[in-house]
């Protein structure tokens, strides 16, 4: 079965990550230009536009707009690839947009089979502070309501700090899954009182820098491991492998 690649960079071409691909029949995808202030026109009122230069916080306040995703690197989708890429990159830029712990959010980008996406949140950068130092928001949720059934599509988390080397958290589903990014539900929303920024209340995968080595990373790279096949005639399904919905940084250098 052939694998469509599409390969984007967006900015930072000096990354060192892959930076080829094979030329797929996705070519002509479009992943928007990023305007419009991160507003995403899927959810109701507009939830993630600007406040102030940044997001609306829980308390009141004002979250920095660069505590997200401010702009995606370079983007390889896999086999089933396709939801939510027309929205890109404003779709991945922001808050977490959770559902909890029922349903699975509608504001992601599916990686497709094996699919990879760098991303970085100039110019800020995640720091290496108490605890949990960045969190990784997917759409999962359990299965009838039960924990021990997430309805899961895992990932490998890597970060860098100059896009050349890079430092992995292990995973290797589904034998060894708990440094995978994918199997937690996500309660965090713009307007639901949940800080997108507080890994003990907000949800998805939180990560420290210092369990990899490192002090200070201003990139993170999120590659689809799932276990399953894009099997079928097409037209094929678009939403397999890893969905992504936002990530955030628990300690910035800039907060």
């Amino acid at each position: 079965m052939r694998r469509e690649a599409l390969v984007l960079f967006l900015a930072l071409p000096a990354c060192g990550n892959d930076s080829t691909g094979a030329g797929g029949g996705d070519a002509g995808v479009s992943l928007g230009d990023g305007g419009g202030g991160f507003v995403d026109a899927d959810i109701p009122d507009g939830a993630k536009a600007f406040v102030d230069g940044g997001f609306a916080g829980p308390d009141g306040g004002v979250i920095r707009a660069d505590r997200f995703v401010t702009n995606v690197v370079s983007f390889t989708p896999g086999e089933c690839a396709g939801f939510g890429i027309p929205d890109m990159p404003n779709i991945v830029e922001g808050p977490p947009v959770g559902a909890g712990s029922s349903a699975g959010s509608l504001d992601v980008v599916s990686l497709g089979i094996g699919g990879e996406i760098v991303l970085s949140f100039e110019p800020n950068a995640i720091v290496d502070g108490p605890g949990a130092d960045f969190i990784v928001f997917e759409n999962a949720f359990w299965t009838g309501g039960d924990p021990s059934k997430p309805a899961a599509d895992y990932a490998e988390v890597s970060v860098s700090e100059d896009g050349t080397t890079w430092k992995t958290y292990a995973c290797a589903p589904p034998s060894d899954t708990t440094a995978c990014a994918g199997w937690h539900p996500v309660y965090s929303a713009p307007g639901n009182g949940i800080s997108p920024v507080d890994p003990a209340t907000a949800g998805g995968e939180a990560y420290d820098l210092a369990s990899v080595g490192l002090t200070k990373a201003k990139l993170v790279r999120i590659k689809d491991r799932a276990t399953s096949t894009c099997d079928g005639t097409p037209p094929k399904p678009t939403n397999y492998g890893f969905d992504l919905d936002a990530i955030s940084i628990v300690n910035a250098e800039t907060p």
